[in-house]
């Protein structure tokens, strides 16, 4: 008596991308603080936004710039690793097997908090 059913393996739960997400909003968060004396004001103001509110921000934030920067640029560069990390297991995931992708919305995010981390180093 042999028995020919196969034992299936447990699929995968689908990954989420909360770790990268909390990275990315982090160094946006990051970003937004130390561009927010210079930078942000003038990209608000060119596109015809109030920028006002930003004083309180910048108050707060001028003094920890450098540092600030640097979180950002911590932040947002591991937030990626974890993203490239993500799709390198999902290149390798079983076909048919529920290993989810990442989002658009992590990418976005980590977009914003790139250009912002840029615009606090030109200003700087």
């Amino acid at each position: 008596m042999t028995d020919n059913t196969k034992i299936a393996a447990p699929e995968r739960a689908p990954a989420r991308d909360t770790g990268a997400l909390l990275l990315a909003a982090g160094g946006l968060a990051a970003a937004i603080g130390a561009a927010s004396c210079c930078a942000l004001p003038l990209l608000l103001g060119s596109v015809g936004l109030g920028s006002a509110w930003l004083v309180a921000v910048a108050w707060f934030a001028a003094p920890h710039r450098v540092a600030l920067l640097v979180i950002a640029i911590v932040c947002l560069v591991s937030g990626g690793g974890v993203l490239l990390w993500r799709r390198y297991r999902i290149a390798v995931c079983a076909p048919g097997a529920a290993c989810g992708r990442p989002t658009t919305l992590v990418t976005g995010i980590m977009s914003v908090g790139a250009v912002l981390v840029v615009l606090g180093f030109l200003y700087a």
